[in-house]
């Protein structure tokens, strides 16, 4: 297998979530594992500006508070969100302007640092996208953003239960034919972050869209991808997050 990847940057470290150790900053964290599943929005291509003006403009139009929605959006199914907040608006017509809404806006859209020679550097059959969006909406993102749509992409549709429910990444890793258990999972939002944990995935959250002590339940965060070195080990990884003190 030929490859390599090595970035530099920063890295917040914690300690994994099964052990008894106490959390320190000073510590190299390692994981092995054999393939990778990214979530989308906030992980991949940063599009916290779209997802939540679209939901504003949508609120506006429902005349109700958007601040509810704003909550709980990321990393939710546009339908979820609606059941859990407004389910009687919860409705094909709504989840259609809101998925169309999407489309139309890419003003704001751009790469997580160091996404990019991620992905370059990765065998193709190694890493998937999880994402709560349509299908035409994960290719718009990726492509807008100069990424490859890679050749496993479980979107919304996909699924019959959305995150935080393990479905996405449970199947994910089945199409790149893995367990979970010998996956690491990159996450920005709480549903998809327990979607990954309760696929029997390792966790790495990405603080673009929450702060790290929202993250609960990871083996780490880290600011982008740029403070990850990847490095291959018989017929899987080593993924190394450097130390920081």
């Amino acid at each position: 297998m030929a490859f390599s990847s090595t970035f530099t940057a920063n890295a917040h470290i914690l300690a994994p979530t099964n052990s008894t150790s106490p959390l320190r900053n000073d510590v190299t964290l390692e994981f092995r594992c054999k393939a990778f599943l990214f979530d989308l929005d906030g992980v991949l291509v940063d599009s916290r500006s779209v997802v939540e003006r679209t939901w504003r403009r949508w609120a506006e139009r429902q005349q109700i508070d958007p601040t509810p929605l704003l909550q709980i959006a990321h990393g939710r199914r546009a339908r979820d969100t609606l059941r859990l907040v407004v389910p009687s608006l919860a409705t094909d017509a709504e989840v259609d302007w809101l998925d169309a809404t999407e489309l139309a806006d890419r003003e704001g859209l751009r790469v997580v640092p160091g996404a990019d020679k991620l992905l370059a550097a990765l065998p193709s059959n190694r890493w998937a996208v999880v994402t709560s969006c349509g299908r035409p909406l994960a290719r718009l993102r990726l492509e807008s953003a100069g990424l490859p749509v890679p050749d496993v992409l479980i979107v919304a549709e996909a699924v019959k239960q959305g995150k935080p429910a393990p479905d996405g990444y449970r199947l994910g890793a089945s199409r790149l034919g893995f367990d979970p258990g010998q996956c690491v999972v990159f996450e920005d939002a709480p549903a998809g972050i327990a979607a990954g944990r309760a696929a029997g995935a390792r966790v790495v959250g990405l603080t673009t869209t929450h702060a790290a002590g929202d993250l609960t339940g990871v083996d780490a965060t880290i600011a982008d991808f740029r403070g990850i070195d990847i490095r291959p080990e018989h017929d899987g990884f080593v993924v190394t997050f450097p130390s920081q003190r």
